[in-house]
Parts: structure tokens; C-alpha cells; sequence
């Protein structure tokens, strides 16, 4: 899920040719200005091919729906998911006998995204979001110093000190994704999981829950309102009015009661009913986008009346906003300035004062998201009578946003450009004339909207008080925010109220009427992520040995966070490069040796760690990381966090997977994209999903398309030297042990034997699926290369299955969406291994110190013994 700043694709001409095409100056400018730091706005299209589009910008938000939507389509195609299936899935790995052993905690301490030792010119680092962590999706904080965080996918979390000193409150759920976080009169916490970012049939969850006493206590599975109804589902937003609650989702708007929180829930309106679950429509490629609602607007004067705000963020002839009339919700006509046409109400956020003077709101257009590269932001608006059926005033729109100190300013990457993404708004409780808005930036007006200052700017790059020199950390420029804007709350910690905002890196808070420098950006930004609160999101792990011969080097490829990396004796783990961190390699032999993974194969490689200290910028010759991503890169013609993997028996031979095959046999001492060889063409349209190699024998799985829309998915085997390819044929139907028709997600290979291959398989079974072929079944193993299978699922929880990892001994591990399992020699059933919470673990790898480590998509990494 993912986001923009750090998702360069960084340049591979010369940094003073960068330079000029970045910022328009000449290439002779003079080296270290402030102004020329390479990452103020992305310049190409591409890694490998050397030139600019110039609408870097607009590719970023792309990049973010495309990563959301492959996310989604591992998990559901070639259909749509039925309510129960997580939560079916967790009551099943809960129920499995334990191995025994502990997961020890990787990186468990501050995570410095501005650590001076990596100012390499493939890090972020001096741009000034300094201590993150994974992304916040929700926020709720009140006067007495407790505030909440809940997570993208690691659970929720309590501090009792106004942000910091973190404990995980949510562990024993079977959802770990947050969309929602609210406080009621009473004092409870409402949980509403599922994140709430618009993904789709991304990161869903079981419902909501409700803890009675947020103060002390952890929620249970028997907190849940009502019953199944919002399983598989995302909560977008949790509104109160009167006696009842609001609950926004991907499958319609909701409600329960406060009071009485037996029985089910109420399906207030979904727009298009047919689409599901269970509908006549449910099994259409487009059910999930069907009847998503963004959020609940309730008058502060009357209850009775409420306005919907509903939409798919790119457009559906239902977007719109509802009222109820005669027992039935029909579409409100006009709201002012506020707009009500289908083409350009998209994603809505309302906020209202307390004291009911005021409600405003933040619009995406889908028109904008599809036609203007800049940003697709319709504006944000005012009702000032506090009536949500208005009439309402705009106040701000995208050039009003840039004209306020904003960071993004250059076409193609504008305020709002990931509007169907970031967004959120505050309103200060004590004027309500005082209001936050989130988008990537952090936005404030304390007169209505009359004047804005971008108080949290993307990052301090191109602006004059940045320096690189790491013992100014960031020059003169104050600390920022992690850029993307998800989660705000309004809360007081000693009697002195703050503003806390969650974003792509965690939780960052400052006085809620805090300081500013004549450019609008604020001096009192203070991030709370200090290391004990670990939600980050990895994608992979990579270990091996510290040249300094004291341990281990564990780094790793994250959600929007770059690359970290740990060294032994570190206190901070620190950043070496920058964007969303994809696939890792590490030799074991040097843990300094890293490959690492942008997104779509764009491949950056060091033999320091990356160890630089910015003096590239007076000395391109002083860069300490490279650009060597394959083709597939230039063309677009990988998925969005490839494969990359080295042969088991040779560690030099890498095997990277786009529409081809691609090898390259120099190890860690690549340094062009020309050192690729294309071993072989998956055909037009396909896409490698997981590929391994043993020994010159190579697989690679494929789908193509990818999504409900004609999914298909196969497998190709053949050397690293371009010999023996074919495809396999992998029949979905059939005979006991055939390939489901689901995304291929893992292979192993046994260490002993190159034709005895292990194959992952993603998504839920038919009994959860509604669509064509899902099959049953989660893991599957051939013994002569592929051309026949058979189930090894036996007693295998029902659940999304990521990883394989073969292990020396004949073992077998499992990384599902919900744990590690583990298969022992010689035996068909599986075992939990050991007692992580419902966490997606999306990778294994073993490490040089003899433990098996962990890549969760949200709590960070963790390692074990085998027995």
C-alpha cells in the first residue's frame, strides 16, 4: 500500500545532469546547494532509461493505486471475497498444535528515516521525517494523556503518556488492519478494522469492536458488535448521533445501536445491493467497487438527519451524496458549492465542530483522478450553520494549498494529487474557525479556510534551509512529518492540548496551537514513533554476516519507509535507501552486499551497506549505490513488488522476474542494467509473481491479467543460460492435487534436489471465493520439475499463503497472511510456529547466525531457532 515521496526512481545520469533536469539550472551549479538535492521531484519515468518525462509526480499516485490493487488481487482473483473468511482462518491457525519457541522481536528500537551514516543518494535521509514507523491508518486521543493509534496492519496501540511508550492493544483479534478509531460519550473505544484507505478487498477485517475501558484494558474477540455482517469488509468511519453508531464501508453504509450492542447490524444503503455478498451480482469483477462509502455526516442539531457520502474513488454513476426521504436514501441535488455530480464527489471526509457551527469536508474528483496529472483535489469546503445539507463555500483548492508554503509545487505532483488516498480533517475543539487537513501534507487554517499554511510539508528538500551535511541533521529547516496524511486526533497530555497526525510513517504530534517559521511550516513537529511501537511493513528481509564479524546485518525492503538496516551494537536502525523498499538480497557471507528492490524491479545495489555521508553531492564519483534494474523496468512490464531471488547454489546467479526471465551472473558487483540477460519471454501481458533457483534450474510463476477480468496464472521452467524453457501445464480442475486458479505467490526448492519444487498458492478457497475456479488447497509439491502436483495442504489453515522456505533437513515453512506454519520431515500435517499476532508475513529467510527471520507486513521483523 503504498506512497510517494520515497518511491523514486532515482536517476542514473550524472548528478549534475540530475541536477539541471530536476530543478531547470544549469548542470554547472554549484554542488550542495540546498536547491539541488536530487529527491525534490521525481524527473523520469524510469531507472534504467537516463531521461525525463516530467510528470514523475502524477506516475507517484499510480504507483500507490496500481500497489493497492495488486495487493488486493493476490488475495481475491479470480473473485470476490464472502464475509467470515479471515476470521474462519484465524479460528483455524489459532486451533493448530505449536511447535514450541519464541519469535524474538528484530526491530524493536527508533527507526531514524534521517540517520546521518546513509545520506546516499538513494536514501531520503536529511529530508526530515526523522524517527518513523509503519503507516497509521487511525487515530483517537482524549484529555486525560491516552491517545491510539491503529495501524495499517499491525493492530492497535495505547500510550499514556500524550504519544510514546506504545503497547499493542489488539493482538488476540484475527484482524490486525485498522480503518477506524473513535471515542463515544462514554468513554469507550470503537474499532472499526478493515484499513480505510479505499483499497478495495485490501487489508480487510472482522468488524468492530468496542472496549469498554480503553484506559487499561485489551480487546477480545467477544468485544465485536453485532455479528458477522462486516467481516471481509473495511470500516472507513465511525459516526455517533443520538443512541446509534455509523459505520462507513466497502460494502455500504451501517448502523448499530450505542446501547444495546447485541444483535446484527443494520444495512442502512448500499447502492448497489445486487453486488453483495450473495447478491446476483456478487461474482462481477466489479463487486468490490460497487457500493464503497466514504463517510457519515450527522447534524449536531438533529440526529434524525443524516447525509451519506458515497463513491469509488474512480468514478461510478452512484458517486454522490444521500439523504433519506420517505424511508428510502436518494441522492441530494444541491449543496451549494459543494459538488453533487457522479464525476466528481470521489472520496469524502466531513468534519464538525464541537459546538455544531460548523461541518466541513474534503472532496476527490474521480474526473481529476483520471484526467489531470497535477492532483485530483476538488477543494475543501465549509457549511458555516453547521448543516450538513449546507449550503457550502469552498475554501480551498489545489493552487490555494500550493501558495501556502507547500513542498510540492512543480507540475505532475501537486496538493492532493493522492487525494483517494490521503486525506483527513480536525476541527479545534475550543474554535471552530481552527482546522487540520490532511493530504500528503498537513494543512492549517485558524480563520476558516481565509488562509492556509502547510505546517507539515512533504519533506524539507528544495527548500533554502535544507543542508546534507549530517551534523545538521536537516540544516536549518525544522523536523516535518513523514509525508501522506491518513489519521488526525484532537488530545491533551498535562493539561496542554496537541494535534496528532498519522501518516505513511507512523504518528507525529505538536501543540494544536503550535509555532510557525515565516514560510508557514511549523518548528514543533516532535514524532512519537520511538521504537516501541513497531507497525512497519515489510515486503522482505535479508540477513547476513556484519563485515565486522559481531553478528549479523538484518535489512529489509518496507512499505513506503525505504530499506532499513541494523547492525550489531546499532541503537538506532537506520535508512539506507529511500521509496518503498520491494525485494531484498543480502549475501550471507557480508551482510554490506544488499540488492535492493524499488518497485517494479527498479534494483539498487551497495557493498558498504550504503554508508555515505552526502559526499556525492560535491563528487558524483562518491556514490555508494547503483542502478542496475532490468528492462522490464523501462517498459512497465513487472508487477509492482517483483521477485528477485539468487540461485541457492550460487549466490553471483540472480533471477529477476517481470514479463521475463531475467539473469545476471556477476553477484553483487553489477553495476549496469546491460548485465541482465533475458533467459526467457513469460508472453505479451504476463508477469512474473514468484520465481527460484537451484543449482541453473529455474521456475517462474506468472499471471496475466492479474485482476477478476480474465485471470489466468501459470508456470515456466528452465535454465539461468536461456536453455529448456517451457511452459507448465498447471490444470485447475480435475484430478485431486491440481493447481487451484489462484495468484502463485511462492516457490521453494529442495536443497538436495532441483526438480523437487514447492509451490505457494494465495487467496481463500472456492468456499470463501466467489468466482471461477478458486479451487481448495494452499501448497503443492512436484517431484519431477513441474510436470505433475500434488496437495500437501492436509490440515492447513484456509488462509492466503505468501512464502515457502525449504529447510535442509526436509522441512518445510509456510508464511501465510496469519503466521508461519511449519510442515516437520517426513510428516503431512502442519504446526503454528510459535505465536505472532494475525500478521501477513510476506517473506522467510535464513540468517548467518542459524535463525529463520520474518518479514510481517506490519509489526515489523522477528527471528526463531528451529528446535
Amino acid at each position: 500500500m503504498n506512497a510517494p515521496t520515497r518511491r523514486r526512481r532515482w536517476l542514473t545520469i550524472s548528478a549534475a545532469t540530475a541536477l539541471a533536469a530536476l530543478f531547470a539550472i544549469p548542470a554547472t551549479a554549484a554542488p550542495g546547494h540546498p536547491a539541488t538535492h536530487p529527491r525534490a521531484f521525481t524527473a523520469q519515468a524510469t531507472a534504467s532509461d537516463g531521461g525525463g518525462d516530467g510528470d514523475g509526480g502524477a506516475e507517484e499516485s499510480d504507483e500507490i493505486a496500481e500497489g493497492a490493487d495488486q495487493f488486493a488481487e493476490a488475495r481475491t482473483s479470480p473473485g470476490t471475497l464472502l464475509p467470515g473468511a479471515y476470521t474462519a482462518a484465524w479460528n483455524q491457525m489459532t486451533a493448530l498444535p505449536n511447535t514450541g519457541g519464541q519469535w524474538q522481536h528484530v526491530t524493536g528500537l527508533p527507526y531514524n528515516s534521517d540517520d546521518p551514516r546513509y545520506r546516499d543518494f538513494d536514501s531520503n535521509s536529511s529530508g526530515g521525517a526523522g524517527l518513523v514507523t509503519g503507516r497509521a491508518s487511525a487515530l483517537a486521543a482524549d484529555d486525560d494523556g491516552y491517545v491510539y493509534e491503529g495501524s495499517a496492519g499491525g493492530g492497535v496501540w495505547r500510550s499514556s503518556s500524550g504519544g510514546g511508550h506504545w503497547q499493542p492493544i489488539s493482538d488476540a483479534l484475527p484482524a490486525q488492519a485498522t480503518g477506524a478509531l473513535a471515542l463515544d460519550g462514554r468513554g469507550r473505544l470503537w474499532l472499526g478494522t478493515g484499513e480505510s484507505t479505499t483499497n478495495a478487498d485490501a487489508y480487510l477485517g472482522s468488524g468492530v469492536y468496542v472496549l469498554d475501558h480503553p484506559h487499561s484494558g485489551t480487546f477480545a474477540s467477544y468485544d465485536r458488535v453485532g455479528g458477522g455482517e462486516l467481516d471481509s469488509t473495511s470500516i472507513h468511519t465511525l459516526r455517533f448521533g443520538g443512541d446509534k453508531v455509523w459505520a462507513s464501508t466497502t460494502r455500504g453504509v451501517w448502523s448499530h445501536s450505542t446501547t444495546d450492542l447485541r444483535g446484527p447490524w443494520k444495512l442502512e444503503f448500499a447502492p448497489n445491493p445486487a453486488y453483495l455478498p450473495g447478491g446476483s451480482l456478487a461474482t462481477d469483477p466489479n463487486a468490490p467497487y460497487k457500493n464503497i462509502a466514504n463517510d457519515v455526516a450527522v447534524d449536531p442539531k438533529d440526529p434524525s438527519k443524516v447525509m451519506l457520502a458515497i463513491g469509488w474513488r474512480s468514478g461510478d454513476d452512484y458517486n454522490g451524496f444521500y439523504e433519506k426521504s420517505g424511508g428510502s436514501w436518494v441522492r441530494v441535488s444541491s449543496l451549494g458549492a459543494l459538488p453533487t455530480d457522479a464525476g466528481t464527489v470521489g472520496n469524502v471526509t466531513f468534519a464538525r465542530a464541537k459546538d455544531g457551527s460548523r461541518y466541513y469536508a474534503i472532496v476527490q474528483s474521480p474526473t481529476a483522478l483520471a484526467t489531470d496529472p497535477d492532483s485530483n483535489l476538488d477543494g475543501i469546503y465549509v457549511s458555516r450553520s453547521g448543516d450538513p445539507f449546507g449550503s457550502w463555500q469552498r475554501i480551498a483548492d489545489t493552487e490555494t494549498l500550493v501558495g501556502s508554503g507547500s513542498a510540492l509545487t512543480d507540475p505532475g505532483y501537486m496538493p492532493g494529487v493522492q487525494a483517494w488516498y490521503n486525506e483527513f480533517l480536525q476541527v479545534d475543539p475550543t474554535n471552530a474557525d481552527h482546522v487540520y487537513a490532511g493530504l500528503e501534507e498537513v494543512f492549517e487554517t485558524k480563520d476558516a479556510g481565509t488562509s492556509w499554511s502547510a505546517v507539515g510539508p512533504y519533506w524539507n528538500f528544495g527548500f533554502p534551509c535544507w543542508s546534507i551535511d549530517p551534523s545538521q541533521q536537516t540544516g536549518s529547516c525544522h523536523q516535518t512529518t513523514h509525508a501522506d496524511q491518513h489519521a488526525v486526533a484532537v488530545g491533551s497530555y498535562h493539561g496542554k492540548p496537541y494535534v496528532y497526525v498519522g501518516d505513511d510513517g507512523g504518528v507525529y504530534k505538536r501543540p494544536l496551537d503550535g509555532r510557525t517559521d515565516a514560510d508557514g511550516h511549523a518548528t514543533d513537529w516532535v514524532s512519537t514513533n520511538d521504537g516501541t511501537i513497531d507497525t512497519l511493513q515489510y515486503y522482505s528481509v535479508g540477513v547476513g554476516t556484519d563485515p565486522g564479524h559481531r553478528g549479523v546485518a538484518v535489512n529489509g525492503g518496507l512499505q513506503d519507509n525505504g530499506q532499513s538496516i541494523l547492525r550489531p551494537g546499532d541503537k538506532v536502525m537506520g535508512s539506507n535507501f529511500g521509496g518503498d523498499g520491494g525485494d531484498t538480497l543480502t549475501d550471507p557471507a557480508n551482510g554490506c552486499n544488499i540488492a535492493q528492490e524499488y518497485v517494479y524491479l527498479a534494483v539498487n545495489v551497495t557493498q558498504n551497506c550504503a554508508v555515505n555521508n552526502g559526499a556525492w553531492v560535491d563528487d558524483p564519483s562518491k556514490v555508494t549505490s547503483y542502478s542496475v534494474a532490468p528492462a522490464d523496468n523501462a517498459t512497465g512490464e513487472a508487477r509492482f513488488i517483483a521477485p528477485l531471488t539468487a540461485d541457492t547454489k550460487d549466490g553471483n546467479t540472480w533471477i529477476a522476474g517481470g514479463r521475463h526471465v531475467w539473469v545476471q551472473t556477476h553477484g553483487y558487483a553489477i553495476r549496469s542494467s546491460s548485465e541482465w540477460t533475458d533467459a526467457f519471454d513469460l508472453g505479451a501481458g504476463h508477469t512474473a509473481t514468484a520465481v527460484a533457483a537451484q543449482g541453473g534450474k529455474v521456475y517462474a510463476a506468472w499471471c496475466g491479467p492479474c485482476n477478476n477480468q480474465g485471470f489466468t496464472r501459470g508456470l515456466a521452467v528452465g535454465n539461468a543460460d536461456g536453455t529448456g524453457w517451457h511452459q507448465v501445464s498447471l490444470p485447475a480442475t480435475g484430478a485431486t492435487g491440481t493447481v487451484p486458479n489462484r495468484y502463485l505467490a511462492g516457490l521453494a526448492v529442495d536443497p538436495t534436489d532441483s526438480s523437487h519444487v514447492y509451490l505457494a498458492v494465495n487467496g481463500f478457497s472456492r468456499q470463501w471465493t466467489e468466482g471461477p475456479g478458486a479451487g481448495v488447497g494452499h501448497v503443492f509439491e512436484s517431484t519431477d520439475g513441474g510436470t505433475t502436483w500434488k496437495d500437501d495442504s492436509a490440515n492447513l489453515p484456509d488462509v492466503p499463503s505468501n512464502a515457502l522456505m525449504a529447510l535442509p533437513n526436509g522441512g518445510l515453512l509456510l508464511a501465510t497472511d496469519l503466521g508461519v506454519v511449519y510442515r516437520a520431515p517426513h510428516r503431512t500435517s502442519w504446526e503454528r510456529v510459535g505465536s505472532l499476532p494475525a500478521v501477513a508475513v510476506m517473506q522467510l529467510k535464513p540468517g548467518a547466525d542459524g535463525r529463520i527471520y520474518a518479514a510481517t507486513h506490519g509489526r515489523g521483523l522477528f527471528a526463531i531457532r528451529p528446535h
